[in-house]
């Protein structure tokens, strides 16, 4: 079982990941990045294939050992096979497909590879035979007052649901990020700030 923070706990099954599965996470490239701050945190090397996009300072502000981090952010057309070799030697690899769609074939070839080198696939998106799958149901922004201030932290809820273990369905409110850039659980910061809805 890798460590995640703990806000993330109960939304896992045994309060972590579990080596050799499956977690896919939709709508939010921030809660992907919250999955790796506690492995990279305790040692383990992550990667994150196909997100040209992504942020350093935000991954670091969550959290993540920036120096436990590989990235490739074009993998091209042989991103299953990137992937792949990335999962023969890292702990934690996030992807997500360039074009949006997986093939079954390659879903389920990359999640046997998961199981037998111990590693945790983290696709973003949708993917058949997930273990376990997060989602954000709700997003709102606080910080906005009437029209001024500027955006200080987005309050969001998490669903959790899959097989197994992972069966029964869970949540949990969080800030992702909080005011000040951290996973936290909702209520701990800017409780008396008004929500502006959208994600």
């Amino acid at each position: 079982m890798l460590p995640v923070l703990p806000a993330l706990g109960g939304l896992l099954p045994g309060g972590g990941l579990r080596r050799g599965s499956t977690v896919a996470v939709a709508g939010s490239t921030s809660l992907a990045l919250a999955l790796l701050a506690g492995p990279s945190a305790a040692g383990s090397w992550c990667a994150v294939v196909g997100v040209p996009s992504l942020g350093l300072v935000a991954a670091a502000e969550v959290g993540v050992a920036i120096g436990r981090l590989a990235l490739v952010a074009a993998p091209g057309r042989d991103w299953a096979v990137v992937v792949a070799a990335l999962l023969d030697a890292l702990d934690v690899v996030v992807v997500r497909v360039p074009d949006r769609a997986v093939r079954a074939a390659d879903a389920r070839r990359l999640a046997a590879r998961a199981r037998e080198r111990g590693a945790v696939l983290v696709p973003l998106g949708r993917w058949e035979g997930a273990d376990v799958r997060l989602s954000v149901a709700t997003s709102s922004w606080v910080g906005l007052d009437g029209g001024a201030g500027h955006l200080q932290a987005r309050l969001v809820e998490v669903v959790a649901e899959g097989r197994g273990a992972a069966a029964r369905p869970r949540r949990a409110r969080l800030w992702l990020p909080a005011a000040d850039g951290a996973v936290a659980p909702a209520g701990r910061f800017l409780q008396r700030q008004h929500p502006v809805p959208g994600r």
